[in-house]
């Protein structure tokens, strides 16, 4: 079934470090601290095991506050979301700010692509590489003092939120095919001097880009 919780952490980023890399076959994080009235937050973003033949996906892009909902103007600490459009929930595949509106075929040259998605304002494609390229890719947007919006299930006890990471599409027989749903993705997002957001999606490899209205696989 989907997570028994759902939403997002509002706060300020204190400090971001990448987990010490081991030979347990640990699953490998950047790890976040988030300041909020209730206290500091501990936040696992998810870049991939060490040893892992998984695989880690991602995109780095920028929003306009608008696209994101109520969300973007919420007040610090965690709120849960309702799992459902318009309630700042995200989708990766549903959420008209996140999905990619369109494959571009593979003959087109690349700066016409290009173009056609800064037309029709598309999320760029996946990013597929190591946990490292992954890291790397997330730190930049990672300011210290920025505003940060952590999407994700909180922790059970403690101040905290894991699985920031695509939480559907996982295959059957999976560890993770059970806690498989919709508009219940997880997503690191800080806020530019500007006012939009630049945001990091992140999933594996395993992990389909199409699925049912439960989150599975179709």
């Amino acid at each position: 079934m989907p997570f028994d919780r759902y939403g997002v952490l509002a706060g300020t980023l204190h400090q971001h470090f990448r987990d010490t890399p081991d030979t347990e076959g640990a699953w490998f994080h950047v790890n976040l601290r988030v300041d909020t009235p209730d206290g500091r937050y501990k936040c696992a973003v998810d870049v991939d095991s060490h040893d892992s033949q998984t695989g880690v996906q991602w995109k780095v892009f920028t929003v306009d506050a608008a696209a994101l909902g109520p969300v973007a103007a919420m007040a610090p600490g965690f709120q849960d979301l309702d799992r459902v459009p318009r309630s700042g929930a995200l989708d990766y595949l549903r959420h008209p700010a996140l999905r990619r509106l369109q494959e571009w075929p593979g003959w087109l040259p690349g700066p016409l692509g290009e173009l056609l998605d800064r037309l029709l304002k598309s999320s760029p494609p996946w990013t597929s590489g190591s946990n490292v390229e992954a890291a790397n890719a997330l730190e930049p947007i990672l300011a210290v003092g920025r505003p940060i919006l952590v999407f994700g299930e909180p922790f059970d006890t403690g101040l905290g939120v894991h699985n920031i990471h695509q939480n559907q599409g996982d295959a059957y027989g999976s560890q993770w095919w059970p806690e498989n749903g919709i508009w219940q993705d997880g997503a690191t997002m800080t806020r530019r001097p500007d006012g939009r957001f630049d945001v990091f999606l992140n999933k594996f490899s395993g992990q389909k880009d199409h699925t049912d209205a439960e989150g599975h696989p179709i």
